[in-house]
């Protein structure tokens, strides 16, 4: 048996006589992956081997683990998500597809034994391979699972007999299972790649992520093979960094190693970013397929050095905003009260759209993506975070202000064919039926805008919901036992400053109108949007609340 270096680092023990080797490393995942009698169960769930192919296109195959495609079906069920469920999203689909064939608890030894074959056959010329795997290179070599691999990328090899089994098979190296993976994909005429290791939720004594070793295995394996390498633990684990603990906790769920949604898309991010940044010129093929790089951002004008306010919220922030006669949000007039030669205004408000909803469809990532140090960001929801959360429009909330969340998975509606069903249906939603959706609290979606923008180096600014033009006993409604509520207890938890716009308006309604056909004037078509003078009227009771608090946004308002 040939030896290389790098074991005089570990302890070495003997299965067979005259064979010792590096122990392998134990498992410090702490979490139970799919066992055999849930795999075949779970292979259902991943796609032929080149079914996706369309015509003479290539296909993208990953391979790879749990943190690639996770749960028994890799659909969220269980609120965890593997990265390569969004990696599509960074290819155009008319000129390459893309397979996610991973597969919860794999090895690169286990994958390479159980599921590769069919894979590789599938390859043709011109077809990309990402190998992404290594998280389980660690437990028994014999027993068990038995899906370690010798650690290193030596040309060591060990053989073994499954205990429970009785079957006999050699084991070599990471490195050793990594070139036999590109071999097979060249034999193809494809074009392998090796990818680093998603980062866990574990830090040093630093503060740092901890970075596994198969990254330098990686790299190394990668140079001598001639191939191209994204370190995909580094860019991802650079941005858990600069997130905070409380924001790297929502990137995981359930354990250390299994992302949720935030963390699968920001892996899926990470890869294709890693990707388009490589000066490898072997990626230049790939890279002519890929879109959606780049962060969406607003065009901003920051002229003179100008900070910026961003102002996020629904129709009662930004309605139609054109006919003087029609339905107008306050956003639409804000130049009224801020001082533009001093402030950029962007209104990044949207109709139809509460905090889940906002965030799910990407428009705070790009508000988020915009923000410079010195920017102002006005958050104002809660009018459109009521109501049934997993029936259309998939937008409610958990009605609280504490940190809680559930999966849910989400319901077709039941048959309405009234004309406002007909609205709810223009509204745009990326859910579907069937689908699975971890939901978080009302108070957990704010609290999630306020920390990434004061990440960015920005003031939040939380601003109650606009009242709507209900009255009781001369008393306009007030909300100020839910969502008012919620407000406050979130202000308090984050301290974050909170511009009462709510009880400021009522407060104004009640003593201007006293009753709710006198009020009329200030809305428009219902009881919720506003009229031209509502929208200006909110607009003015921000600036008063501003004013009153000393905020450092004040010093932009217009002189009275």
């Amino acid at each position: 048996m040939k030896r290389s270096l790098f074991f005089t680092l570990f302890t070495t023990f003997s299965l067979a006589a005259g064979a010792q080797v590096a122990e392998a490393p134990k498992d410090v995942n702490g979490v139970v992956d799919n066992t055999p009698d849930s795999i075949a169960k779970a292979m259902t769930a991943r796609p032929v081997p080149g079914s996706s192919r369309r015509g003479s296109n290539p296909v993208l195959f990953l391979i790879g683990n749990s943190t690639m495609r996770t749960g028994t079906l890799g659909n969220g069920s269980n609120g965890q998500w593997g990265w390569g469920y969004y990696a599509h999203e960074y290819f155009d689909p008319t000129r390459i597809t893309v397979e996610n064939q991973a597969l919860g608890g794999m090895s690169s030894r286990t994958f390479y034994n159980k599921l590769w074959a069919p894979v590789r056959d599938a390859i043709r010329p011109g077809d990309w391979v990402i190998i992404s795997i290594g998280h389980n290179d660690n437990g028994p070599y014999d027993s068990g699972r038995a899906r370690a691999s010798i650690p290193g990328t030596g040309c060591d090899t060990l053989n073994v007999t499954i205990k429970e089994t009785g079957e006999h098979e050699t084991v070599y190296t990471y490195g050793g299972y990594m070139r036999r993976y590109i071999n097979d994909v060249r034999a193809r005429g494809g074009n392998p790649i090796l990818m680093s290791l998603t980062p866990r939720n574990a830090y040093d004594d630093k503060g740092k992520v901890v970075r596994k070793p198969h990254t330098q295995w990686l790299m190394q394996v990668a140079a001598e093979e001639g191939v191209p390498f994204v370190d995909l633990n580094e860019i991802s684990a650079r941005k858990l960094e600069s997130y905070g603990p409380w924001k790297t906790d929502y990137h995981f769920f359930l354990d250390k190693i299994h992302t949720s949604r935030f963390g699968a898309m920001m892996n899926a991010r990470s890869a294709a970013e890693g990707l388009m940044a490589s000066h490898n010129p072997a990626l230049t093929p790939l890279k002519a397929m890929m879109r959606n790089v780049q962060l969406p951002v607003y065009d901003v004008d920051r002229t003179g050095g100008r900070p910026v306010v961003f102002i996020t919220g629904d129709s009662t922030v930004k309605n139609s905003d054109s006919d003087p006669d029609g339905m107008w949000g306050w956003g639409a007039v804000a130049n009224t009260v801020f001082d533009e030669s001093k402030i950029g205004i962007v209104n990044a408000a949207t109709a139809g759209r509460s905090c889940r909803s906002y965030l799910n469809e990407g428009r705070w990532e790009r508000v988020y993506n915009s923000l410079k140090p010195g920017d102002f960001v006005l958050i104002q929801f809660g009018h459109n975070d009521i109501g049934a959360i997993d029936k259309p429009k998939y937008r409610a909330a958990i009605a609280t202000a504490k940190d809680t969340c559930h999966v849910y998975r989400m319901q077709a509606a039941k048959e309405d064919k009234s004309k406002q069903n007909v609205i709810d249906q223009k509204l745009k939603s990326n859910t579907q039926v069937g689908s699975y959706e971890v939901v978080y609290s009302f108070g957990w979606y704010l609290k999630k805008f306020i920390q990434d923008v004061r990440e960015k180096g920005a003031t939040p600014i939380l601003v109650s919901l606009t009242p709507r033009n209900e009255w009781t006993d001369g008393k306009i409604e007030r909300r100020n036992d839910t969502y008012g509520q919620w407000y406050r207890e979130v202000a308090k938890e984050t301290g974050v400053e909170f511009v009462d716009l709510h009880n400021l308006t009522a407060d104004f309604l009640d003593k201007k109108c006293g009753k709710k056909e006198k009020a009329m004037k200030y809305f428009n078509h219902d009881h919720t949007h506003t009229s031209l003078l509502g929208a200006k009227t909110n607009a003015q009771n921000i600036a008063k609340g501003l004013r009153a608090n000393k905020s450092p946004l004040a010093k932009y308002l217009r002189k009275n």
